[in-house]
């Protein structure tokens, strides 16, 4: 059973100007630290994190809050399986809402081009 749907669009133009001038102060921030060791590939490195932080708003966006009511982004990483598809690993708050509405699976899709990158997360019950 769906529990809840959420996507979310990033301007790459604008994380790469995080990027550039707040770079430290953005990734910290915003990104674990096993989520900043990611190799990104071919990928361009504001591109990758576009994708990652519009992951991360659709799945806070799917469990109800958004960032708000105590979850942050820094609650909710998205890492890569072996196949390279996104891998949601929630604490703290972001967990304990997930749980409360009973959520135990998650269908992530990241994709972006060099001008936005889009995230939709699908929250599941089985």
């Amino acid at each position: 059973m769906i529990v809840g749907h959420g996507v979310d669009v990033q301007d790459v133009a604008r994380i790469r100007k995080l990027l550039d001038f707040a770079e430290e102060d953005f990734l910290l921030s915003t990104f674990t630290e096993a989520e900043r060791a990611i190799e990104y590939g071919d990928q361009e490195r504001a591109e990758f994190y576009a994708g990652r932080l519009a992951a991360k708003e659709a799945i806070a966006k799917a469990i109800g809050t958004g960032f708000a009511t105590g979850v942050a982004p820094l609650q909710i990483q998205v890492l890569r399986k072996d196949g390279g598809q996104p891998e949601v690993h929630l604490s703290r708050a972001a967990l304990e809402v997930a749980n409360a509405l009973g959520i135990n699976r998650w269908v992530v899709s990241i994709s972006h081009n060099e001008a936005v990158a889009f995230a939709s997360a699908i929250a599941v019950h089985d």
